[in-house]
């Protein structure tokens, strides 16, 4: 969503590199930029005006002029005050202390407040609790079994006395689900609401009815984070009608230019509490100001990429595959490459986790047309082998070469880059997973290597022992030298003994399967 801002910020920080104090030129010139850009993004007028004079403040101060790297400085400033008008501090739910807490949903009709419904009951039911959700949207055809679809997909009850399509009284459904959540000992309830295809007094005068009847704990706007400005007057608007706590954005994955969730939180002063950024129901969470600013400024995401594999990933198979890799648990096989691969795509699609890395924006387009069903290309050669091939792929000759990519429904010669790749992958992931390091580059903390630390000097190259200038002391000295050259064992015996051989190998402690080369 925000690529072009995102580029266009880049664009602006380039010119400003290799400047060893920035003048007052450069400082309008990139603050111009930085508007220009905001403008493009469609982030409002206002938003856009205090942003700017912000940045141009801080950069004409001290902090600037006096730095080392002013181009750093500058996008230090421009990061501080993006996590500012996104709202600040990560703001979390607030929960009832006693009974069901209760979240009413609010926001025009298209916006996904269904969808997002089953999304946060599936991620409520991750934090351990135990939600129930309200069927009250009654206006719009089809919503209550849309919402019973979601709810039956992540587990969730779904409490829906009425048919809907233009029948029933949301109000008395609202109520009915409270007494409902506390009779079942729910506690959390998740209403539901109609929306409109715009504002009118009917909307509002329904969801103040059932805020009014329910007195929630939190009330949230959801928005659609495509519609740009229009989304900013709605809030204002629902702000002014209703009242909420907080925002959810939706669509976050789309390719609207995201005016609407840079000027959200600083017009209405609510926060950003969660984003929605994907179709599945699992795309959801919290909104991180901080985080969302770097990805805005091509720095990544990776706290959340963490927070994702600690999730998703399997430790057990993940340590099975370490100590494999360190040459402790046998040796890394195809199957355990397959293991690998599939807990990977259980985080999402590979151009969504790329892009979480820091610097991937220059490879956008790449990220973009990323087949995602390579991965499905390589399963399907993997499964087409025998158990005995994946587990010694050097078995693989050339007919089982064939073989397999008739089976996979692919050519030979992706079998055989896929062969050929595992070996090299496999032989770097075991000489890091060792303490080797990536070939070729020193030591890394946490990844053995080279010991850190100044090295002994090698050994100056000299010119051989000084020889006294007296021919007769000096052939007195080279006898001496060829006399003690001869008394020495050359296999490292000082004094010429017979060295007991036996006694030396014991001493040795080799393992006992070595014995057999001692003999």
């Amino acid at each position: 969503m925000f690529a072009t801002l995102s580029d266009r910020l880049a664009d602006t920080f380039k010119n400003l590199r290799g400047k060893g104090r920035l003048s007052e030129a450069d400082i309008d010139a990139t603050a111009r930029e930085i508007r220009i850009a905001l403008l493009e993004a469609d982030v409002a007028l206002p938003v856009v005006r205090e942003f700017v004079a912000a940045i141009k403040e801080r950069a004409a101060g001290e902090e600037v002029s006096g730095a080392l790297n002013p181009a750093q400085q500058i996008i230090k400033i421009v990061n501080e005050e993006l996590v500012a008008i996104l709202g600040g501090e990560t703001r979390r739910l607030r929960y009832a202390k006693t009974g069901p807490t209760v979240i009413m949903l609010a926001g025009l009709q298209g916006a996904g407040k269904t969808t997002l419904a089953a999304k946060l009951a599936l991620w409520l039911k991750e934090q351990s609790k135990t939600p129930l959700l309200v069927a009250c949207d009654l206006q719009r055809p089809n919503a209550v079994q849309q919402l019973q679809v979601n709810g039956e997909r992540v587990g969730v009850p779904v409490f829906a006395p009425e048919a809907g399509n233009g029948v029933g009284d949301p109000v008395a459904v609202a109520r009915a689900s409270v007494e409902e959540a506390k009779r079942k000992l729910y506690d959390v309830v998740i209403v539901d609401t109609a929306g409109r295809l715009g504002v009118d007094a009917e909307l509002m005068q329904q969801a103040a009815d059932i805020r009014d009847a329910i007195s929630p704990d939190e009330v949230l706007f959801v928005v659609d984070a495509m519609i740009g400005q229009d989304a900013v007057t709605t809030a204002q608007a629902f702000l002014d009608g209703v009242g909420y706590d907080g925002v959810v954005l939706t669509k976050l994955d789309g390719d609207a230019r995201g005016g609407a969730a840079l000027s959200i939180a600083s017009v209405t002063g609510k926060p950003v509490m969660f984003a929605s950024n994907g179709e599945k129901l699992t795309d959801f969470d919290l909104f991180h100001p901080d985080r969302m600013a770097s990805r805005i400024l091509d720095m990544g995401d990776m706290m959340t990429l963490i927070e994702q594999a600690e999730k998703t990933f399997d430790a057990e198979q993940a340590m099975k595959a370490a100590e494999k890799l360190s040459g402790r648990g046998g040796e890394f096989t195809l199957d355990d490459f397959l293991q690998q691969m599939q807990q990977v795509r259980k985080l999402g699609s590979m151009s969504k986790i790329m892009g979480m890395l820091p610097g991937m924006g220059q490879f956008r387009e790449q990220l973009e047309n990323f087949d995602e069903r390579e991965i499905d290309r390589i399963e399907a050669i993997i499964r087409s082998m025998t158990p005995a091939e994946r587990d010694n792929p050097k078995l693989i000759d050339g007919s089982r070469r064939a073989r397999i990519a008739k089976g996979s429904g692919r050519a030979v010669s992706d079998v055989n880059q896929l062969v050929d790749r595992f070996f090299e992958a496999r032989k770097m992931m075991m000489q890091m997973a060792r303490g080797g390091g990536m070939p070729g580059m020193p030591g890394m903390p946490g990844l053995g290597g080279p010991p850190r630390g100044k090295a002994k000097p090698a050994p100056k190259k000299g010119k051989g022992a000084k020889r006294s200038g007296n021919p007769a002391k000096a052939a007195q000295e080279a006898a001496a030298a060829k006399e003690k050259a001869a008394s020495v064992n050359p296999f490292g015996n000082p004094g010429g003994e017979e060295m007991d051989y036996e006694k030396a190998a014991a001493a040795l402690d080799l393992p006992g399967d070595f014995s057999k080369f001692l003999k």
